[in-house]
């Protein structure tokens, strides 16, 4: 395959990549600022804040990783491999592991949204959710796939 061809993607993890840091170091900050002063009396309602956002993006930017190892692995025309079949299964995991702690979360969400007033932040939780356990799903099925499309391979080779 054409190497072009990944680099346009590989820029794409990098522009994705580039948000979430903006968020983490700017966002977070003021966001759990602004939750203690909505819950005064609970000052460490902020590290709640901090575990929620900060856990996730652990995730996130190990899967851009594991992401762009798979590129890579496209690139040297090794993507039917099982170093592919194990990338989408970490991106697969990272995705679980994301919804699962906006799940977690999600009771400061409601905190937020009721004392503020604004129902629309219980949304914005429950997208996050939903987002990750659709990647994670559309990276199961694609690991499912090439595991298959592997073996496959695999016997034709033994039949030659």
């Amino acid at each position: 395959m054409k190497r072009g061809s990944t680099i346009f993607l590989k820029v794409a993890l990098f522009l994705i990549g580039l948000p979430i840091l903006a968020l983490c170091m700017f966002l977070v900050q003021e966001i759990g600022n602004y939750t203690v002063e909505l819950y005064p009396e609970f000052f460490y309602i902020k590290y709640f804040v901090f575990i929620v956002f900060y856990g996730a993006a652990i995730p996130f930017y190990f899967a851009l990783y594991q992401a762009f190892n798979l590129l890579t692995y496209i690139d040297k025309n090794n993507a039917f491999s099982e170093r592919s079949v194990k990338a989408l299964k970490k991106i697969k995991l990272c995705a679980i592991m994301i919804s699962s702690i906006f799940v977690l979360g999600m009771p400061l969400f409601y905190l937020v949204a009721e004392k503020d007033d604004a129902p629309g932040i219980i949304i914005i939780g429950m997208i996050l959710i939903f987002a990750s356990m659709v990647i994670a799903v559309f990276a199961a099925v694609l690991q499912k796939l090439l595991q298959e499309a592997i073996n496959i391979k695999s016997e034709n080779d033994l039949t030659v």
